[in-house]
């Protein structure tokens, strides 16, 4: 998980997005929670106030004898009212009588709405104790109601109880009896409620599909982007990315063609240039040819056109190296042990000792023939110095080497970085006379790298007195098809 976490920009982009809704609902509700709590309360007690009023309103033109019917019609779950003969001038005593009365079940009530936190029946399992309630606002004593607050022209009066969950309400009748409503319902006190967390819910998923379709449209670029840098760094010749999109994908685009056209550019001239000095450089060393002819010392006459001989082979070999890099190989899927075979096939047909073990089927992505004559290098070497080459491929989490041993005489570990630079020679066993001009690693090297691997050159059997050479081929396996 955190792994997938620190990989995928779309999966922070939306953990980022869902972390940042949570917050703000957290704070909004924190900031809002306390007038939400205030506005459901004023809104109980308006409609409370309403209610008691309009059945002040009914009482007083009915007959004593249909009052009791009519309050006990319109008791509620959370309401009661009932009518005293005298003025509830004692408040605690009057909240102790409207508890006993919110406590009593109404014929008319079904059971799931009955307020069971007064009821008779689960005080004692629940832990609750009716007179806690009436005892609660036991220093408050009665609030006259001026006319601001109450509609009717009848004296009222308003209390609390059980904190402010409940309140009562004593209006005075014109006959000189009071009606007295109770009331008491407890706000749910919890921020996270259903209908708070379906809609955080609905709302995280909405956002978490706008976000799969941003990140993708941010990451779609980037993916193109690293999928032509990896190409250009492999030597491939890249379309131009498309310059468009937002500000900054733009300007990176933009960037990335500046740099690919500089790179072919810079590529491109240095080629031309070692070319025409190759080439430049066969005038001067035809005249020299022609003078030395004219040398009458035989000695001194053999001795310089060796020299000449031996600048005109690495001239032409520079010339040569020259012409492979500028000359643009096309890339495309093959098949790895069948190149690798079809050439160790082909030298043994030319009598060399080479031999390959195949190994399973791999699709690789590369340029063929420049990847054969890298490999076809390292090989020959291995037979010229060596008597024979052994070649075998094999995986290793990253990478897809070709390894080349011989058992000869090896280099020296000191060495096995200098080989790789033009035109150097090991005096002792890779002497003129029985190599070249010292160029072929340098080129076996610069085509292996192109594809965005390397050749790493080490001792076989290093405890041996020929401790033999192992020469491995590393090629990305990101490049495999």
């Amino acid at each position: 998980m955190t792994r997938w976490w620190k990989r995928s920009l779309a999966a922070q982009f939306i953990g980022f997005m869902l972390l940042a809704l949570v917050i703000s609902q957290a704070l909004a509700f924190l900031i809002s929670w306390d007038e939400r709590d205030k506005a459901l309360r004023a809104a109980a007690k308006g409609e409370f106030f309403s209610r008691t009023a309009s059945l002040a309103r009914l009482l007083e033109s009915l007959p004593a004898p249909l009052r009791q019917d009519v309050l006990l019609a319109s008791g509620t779950g959370y309401s009661r009212f009932w009518i005293s003969a005298g003025d509830p001038a004692d408040a605690d005593q009057w909240r102790t009588v409207a508890v006993a009365h919110l406590a009593e079940p109404l014929p008319n009530v079904p059971a799931s709405r009955r307020n069971w936190k007064l009821s008779k029946d689960l005080p004692a399992k629940l832990g609750y104790e009716p007179g806690l309630f009436a005892a609660a606002n036991a220093s408050d004593d009665w609030t006259t109601l001026t006319s601001g607050a109450w509609s009717l022209p009848h004296p009222a009066k308003f209390l609390y109880f059980d904190q402010t969950n409940g309140m009562g309400l004593a209006v005075r009748l014109s006959d000189g009896s009071w009606l007295n409503s109770a009331y008491h319902k407890v706000m749910p006190s919890t921020l996270w409620n259903t209908q708070s967390l379906f809609s955080l819910g609905i709302t995280a998923i909405v956002l978490s599909i706008i976000g799969v379709f941003t990140a993708n449209r941010i990451t779609r670029p980037l993916r193109g982007l690293a999928s032509a840098a990896e190409a250009l760094g492999r030597g491939e010749t890249v379309e131009k990315l498309p310059e468009s999109g937002p500000d900054d994908i733009r300007q990176t685009a933009e960037a990335f063609n500046r740099m690919q056209s500089r790179l072919h550019r810079f590529v491109e001239d240095r080629m031309r240039m070692l070319a025409a000095i190759s080439h430049d450089l066969r005038t001067p060393l035809t005249s020299l040819r022609l003078r030395a002819e004219f040398v009458s010392d035989p000695d001194v006459q053999q001795r310089m056109l060796a020299t000449i001989d031996e600048i005109q082979t690495m001239t032409e070999a520079t010339l040569a190296f020259a012409r492979g890099e500028a000359t643009v190989e096309e890339t495309r899927t093959i098949e790895l042990n069948a190149l690798v075979g079809s050439l160790c096939d082909d030298l043994a047909e030319l009598g060399q000792n080479v031999e390959f073990s195949e190994g399973a089927k791999i699709n690789y992505r590369c340029r063929p023939e420049g990847l054969r004559r890298a490999i076809r290098n390292l090989v020959e070497n291995a037979v010229r110095y060596g008597g024979e080459a052994r070649v075998h491929l094999f995986h290793t989490p990253t990478t897809i080497d070709i390894v080349v041993e011989d058992d000869g005489p090896g280099i020296p570990e000191n060495a096995t970085e200098q080989v790789f630079a033009p035109f150097f020679r090991l005096e002792q066993s890779r002497s003129r006379e029985t190599g070249g001009v010292g160029l072929g690693l340098s080129i076996a090297r610069a085509i292996v790298r192109h594809h965005g691997g390397d050749i790493v050159l080490s001792q076989n059997r290093p405890a041996q007195k020929w401790p033999g050479l192992r020469a491995s081929v590393s090629l990305p396996k990101v490049m495999s098809g």
